[in-house]
């Protein structure tokens, strides 16, 4: 008998057919495929490049200073919307790192609970039904998701490769911007590893003003950029003005699972999201914020990890070039993304990522991420678990498991 809670779930996620939906999502597909594949090669080691998370724990002088603070019984207690210390060094952190000067650490700074959770609350802020917000695909889609919950529509910006991987503002279609009202970036970019520039950011700022629409950038992996110093959208004049960023500590700092972000930028949005946030959460433990300050006081850690980083992606480069693909050094994340074969040589075809992925999961024990989007391309990521001593191995076993294979383009 079919009990009444059945009935009873909200149509955000469902309704009465909640939990009875038959479609296998794309990273479930992947769990299931890694399971599947290890469990018939036994003595085969499977190669994680799909995990988009640090492969190495936090700096010790992060860690040791977690361990003090949650010791000092001060720091027991609610932390609300944020300690002092943290938004002042959050403000110092963009202008060492990034050189945007100006930022009042007391009404434009504002820390939250990762960006994931930053990103949820905003629409609470903002959405009503009816609105549209305008996200870039591929992408994050926690934004949209909880624009829908709460009766608004995504309107998708396509990232082609054409375009350098930027949305083309101009596509956008009178009647939805006559509705939108937020408009979500993240550069660099996940999946694409692309960066914005100033000349785009200065576009995005006049299209903010010009159409009435907020901009939320985020900026999870502004400072893993290589060859260019880091851009933070608030460089831009007049950015302040019409949105925020949304810094993480997790990528840059070895702390994903941590749990710290802030946002940064316009008063009252950083405002609005205060007063969002006090209905949520009661704040990250004082302590982790506090181990926050030193992480942002040693940008040198992220120079470290960046560099760990560009030497993966160099070499992965390299390797998918002697093997016949189109693959290029991205300009920021530890993301590489590029464009899937039509096939193998005497072997199957490819119609979609997904597919790819899959035979590289079972054929090869290669794990990677599908998008499919905007055509068809793959994502590794160079967080794969390695020591200094290791990660040339595995690098070259990369390489081995798929030298056999006559791509075809």
């Amino acid at each position: 008998m079919e009990s009444y809670i059945q009935r009873l779930f909200a149509d955000r996620i469902g309704g009465s057919r909640f939990g009875k939906e038959e479609k296998i999502y794309k990273f479930e597909k992947i769990k299931r495929a890694k399971r599947e594949a290890v469990k018939n090669n036994p003595g085969t080691a499977l190669i994680d490049l799909g995990v988009g998370e640090p492969d190495e724990k936090a700096f010790d002088v992060v860690i040791k200073t977690l361990q003090s603070e949650a010791e000092n019984p001060a720091n027991r207690g609610y932390a609300d919307n944020g300690i002092d210390e943290f938004k002042a060094a959050a403000a110092a952190y963009l202008k060492n790192v990034f050189g945007v000067g100006g930022i009042n650490p007391e009404t434009e700074v504002m820390h939250a609970i990762g960006s994931k959770s930053a990103l949820s609350m905003f629409p609470s802020a903002f959405i009503n039904p009816g609105d549209v917000v305008l996200m870039t695909v591929p992408g994050y889609p926690v934004f949209g998701t909880h624009a829908e919950w709460y009766g608004g529509a995504v309107h998708n910006l396509p990232l082609r490769r054409e375009n350098a991987f930027l949305p083309d503002l101009d596509e956008i279609p009178a009647d939805v911007l006559k509705r939108a009202k937020v408009m979500v970036l993240n550069y660099p970019n996940n999946p694409t590893g692309a960066n914005a520039d100033a000349g785009f950011y200065r576009q995005v700022v006049d299209f903010a003003n010009r159409n009435g629409v907020i901009i939320v950038q985020d900026a999870a992996y502004a400072a893993l950029t290589y060859a260019s110093k880091p851009l933070s959208f608030l460089n831009v004049p007049g950015a302040k003005d019409v949105g925020i960023e949304i810094h993480s500590l997790s990528k840059s700092f070895n702390m994903t699972g941590w749990r710290l972000a802030f946002v940064a930028g316009n008063e009252l949005i950083v405002k609005a999201f205060g007063n969002v946030k006090d209905n949520f959460d009661s704040g990250q433990f004082i302590a982790i914020q506090k181990a926050g300050v030193q992480a942002l006081a040693h940008p040198e850690i992220t120079a470290a990890i960046a560099a760990k980083y560009e030497r993966r992606l160099k070499a992965l480069v390299a390797i998918l070039t002697r093997l016949g693909f189109s693959a290029a050094m991205p300009a920021g994340t530890f993301y590489l993304y590029f464009e899937i074969p039509k096939g193998v040589k005497g072997g199957p075809s490819f119609a979609t990522a997904e597919e790819f992925s899959q035979f590289l999961i079972r054929e090869r024990l290669i794990s990677s991420v599908p998008w499919d989007d905007v055509g068809h391309f793959i994502r590794f990521s160079a967080t794969f678990v390695a020591t200094p001593d290791e990660e040339t191995a595995i690098l070259e076993e990369i390489e081995r498991r798929l030298s056999d294979l006559a791509f075809v383009f």
